[in-house]
């Protein structure tokens, strides 16, 4: 199993809460990005496009710990830019980790041998190490060479120091399905704990716009990745859902929740996500639940979204729909997603003037074309 049994029993046990307490939206993952500046300047990263002065902003301890409390999600991820480059870093995740909140901090690696010293081994601390394939494909995707290499030294040198350690994938425009199958299998031998995969948003501050999936491509690309593990019979531990790897291959025609991961920046709490960065902000955790029109985002419903089939945003559906139907999600999780016949059906365009703000049942946001019938 990806993910250890206490995470999964306190995880479980939040959720379950917030359905007795009749929530229809509530935290899941907490996105805290304490900084947008970087180390490095990756083709498809839509974070590093900001003046000078904001990428010398931080985010406080003070105010990240506050972001924590006021959320109150079970999971923290911590995102950048890169994190390490925080003075205070440490610190903060210290501060979550005495909350007992599952923290996540997203690196490339560049810096963890020179910082590891700064951390201790806890069951609620995971280094998430930025790998998008094998060395060539990761040093041209983070666009330097020898990156790769670095990372998997640094995974590694945090496994031999007691560390929970997994990778943080995203494929892009081009992937080729069997050199992803032949990472998948050598992430494995890394001992990770298991890989996060999702393909690249098309951020339109990224650098290039030529690198992203569509998501017609990304089904087709992550059903072709699962024949070929299939076949070879490997056995790949990823740390989602096995709900959402059936979205992925194209099974389930999911809603996006992004209330589900909200996000709280050098700006404050995003709105509505971690990937728009254009739709405003607010300045407490409840005004950014009550205030923002969470009707207008998500597939169909506003066309920077219509592409769009990020862990961040979909995540969150498939775990709601894995508490409705466990049975259907055992069943997946034993014998892998379907990976032929006809994919379940894109939600109805209702942008390009038409209402952006017709919601869809809630009862629907988890369904899949079998389902509905």
């Amino acid at each position: 199993m990806s993910i250890p049994l206490v995470q999964t029993y306190r995880v479980g046990r939040y959720i379950l809460e917030q359905k007795l307490r009749g929530r229809k939206r509530y935290p899941l993952v907490l996105m805290l990005e304490p900084l947008f500046q970087c180390n490095l300047a990756c083709a498809g990263c839509g974070k590093i496009d900001y003046p000078a002065e904001i990428l010398k902003k931080r985010v406080s301890v003070e105010d990240a710990l506050r972001a924590v409390d006021d959320c109150g999600a079970p999971v923290v991820s911590i995102p950048g830019g890169e994190p390490l480059i925080h003075k205070d870093m440490p610190k903060i995740v210290r501060g979550i980790v005495a909350r007992k909140k599952f923290v996540y901090l997203c690196t490339n690696a560049l810096l963890l041998q020179q910082k590891i010293d700064e951390y201790e081994p806890s069951p609620y601390f995971t280094w998430s190490v930025h790998l998008d394939g094998n060395r060539e494909r990761h040093d041209e995707s983070v666009c330097r060479e020898g990156v790769f290499d670095k990372a998997v030294a640094a995974i590694e040198l945090a496994r031999s120091r007691g560390f929970r350690v997994t990778a943080n994938c995203t494929l892009f425009n081009g992937e080729d399905a069997a050199d992803v199958a032949d990472f998948f299998d050598h992430a494995m031998t890394l001992g990770l704990e298991g890989i996060t995969v999702s393909p690249g948003y098309s951020y339109q501050h990224a650098p290039r716009q030529d690198v992203f999936l569509g998501r017609r491509q990304t089904k087709r690309l992550f059903r072709e990745i699962f024949k070929i593990g299939r076949e070879r019979g490997s056995r790949w531990r990823f740390n989602q859902s096995s709900l959402f790897m059936d979205f992925l291959a194209g099974n389930q025609s999911y809603q996006c929740t992004p209330w589900s991961n909200p996000t709280y920046n050098v700006f404050g709490w995003q709105k509505p996500c971690y990937l728009l960065v254009d739709e405003g902000y607010a300045e407490t955790f409840s005004e950014l639940m009550e205030a923002t029109d969470w009707e207008r985002y998500g597939a169909g419903r506003n066309p920077k979204c219509d592409d769009c089939m990020v862990h961040c945003g979909y995540e969150g559906t498939a775990v709601d729909h894995t508490v409705a139907n466990p049975l259907k999600a055992l069943r997946v999780f034993l014998f892998g997603p379907r990976l032929d016949g006809e994919m379940a059906p894109e939600l109805p365009v209702l942008h390009d003037g038409k209402p952006a703000g017709v919601a869809i049942p809630v009862d629907e946001i988890g369904s899949s074309a079998s389902d509905r019938r």
